[in-house]
């Protein structure tokens, strides 16, 4: 049975709060949690991704992450806890302690290593097998089609019949290979949940028939988020578009036109401090804080949604 029962709708993958010295701020992760279970849409929330700046935490702060927004969503909403590691054993053990943290499912992010060597088909069963013994639902997080940790639209498909995996972070970020890949997880297991995490243009994906959206920028605008998709599944292409040009400013605010990049999650958390979402829009070194100049588009941009407040 799956350990999450929806996956359909908007998921936002977590922003850390940190101190001005750099520690996990429990107090403000539990409060932007509870304040992102309040918003319309939203059907569970995903930690340790990178938006929430993993790659700065070590395998007990990303527990640690796990813990507090699970605990404090008991209740209210699953959290599913991102697995970023290179090897099997140390997989297992990131998926243990996320489990043990009160993850209900497990994101799994291709091992880095396969970026600059690439992969066998056999590794991506064999890497997604050892994480299952935590008896909790995968979600295959798909990297870029120019990685070389892509999967092909054959390995998605293998990946669908697999009965622990129950959804799929998709980012290829090519519409061809993107379309490929829907159709044959489809035509392999349709009850999977196909997720857009295209943050960087979230109406040409969604209307592509897939079941919502895991994004790192629903962290920061939920309620835009969630208004784009309804108005997607509702076929309104007039209402999408009108939302969509309200995202839009905000998108090339925080993402520069491109695809995210450790100052883009940045940028969100300087967005989400003049929103009013987060009282300190720290990011941990060596990512760096918005320029000035990077500061007033953010400003411009929300301004021009109706969500600025500092």
């Amino acid at each position: 049975m799956p350990t999450i029962q929806n996956y359909r709708g908007i998921i936002p993958a977590i922003a850390c709060p940190f101190t001005r010295d750099f520690r996990i701020d429990e107090a403000e992760l539990r409060r932007h949690a509870s304040w992102l279970a309040e918003q319309r849409g939203v059907v569970a929330v995903m930690t340790n991704g990178h938006t929430g700046e993993v790659f700065s935490l070590t395998a007990k702060e990303r527990a640690e992450v796990t813990r507090i927004v699970a605990s404090e969503l008991e209740g209210r909403l699953p959290v599913i806890s991102s697995i970023v590691c290179e090897g099997l054993l140390e997989a297992k053990e990131h998926a243990s302690m996320a489990r043990d943290a009160g993850a209900r499912a497990l994101d799994v992010m291709p091992p880095h290593h396969w970026l600059r060597f690439g992969f066998r088909a056999g590794h991506v069963t064999d890497y997604f097998e050892a994480i299952s013994e935590a008896g909790l639902d995968l979600v295959a997080h798909v990297y870029p089609a120019w990685t070389r940790a892509a999967y092909s639209s054959a390995t998605l498909a293998e990946l669908a019949k697999l009965p622990y995996v129950q959804a799929f972070k998709v980012g290829q970020r090519d519409m061809n290979k993107y379309a490929s890949d829907i159709k044959a997880i489809r035509e392999a297991d349709p009850s999977k949940s196909i997720l857009t995490c295209h943050d960087e243009y979230l109406l040409a994906t969604m209307v592509q028939g897939v079941d919502g959206a895991l994004v790192g920028f629903a962290t920061f605008i939920p309620s835009l988020i969630n208004d784009l998709w309804e108005a997607v599944k509702a076929g309104d292409l007039k209402k999408a578009m009108k939302v969509q040009a309200l995202i839009t400013p905000l998108k090339d605010a925080v993402y520069g036109g491109g695809e995210p990049t450790g100052e883009a999650h940045a940028r969100m958390k300087a967005g989400m401090y003049l929103a009013g979402v987060i009282k300190d829009p720290t990011a941990r070194p060596p990512t760096e804080a918005p320029s000035e100049a990077e500061m007033q588009a953010l400003r411009a941009a929300l301004d021009n949604a109706g969500l600025l407040q500092r």
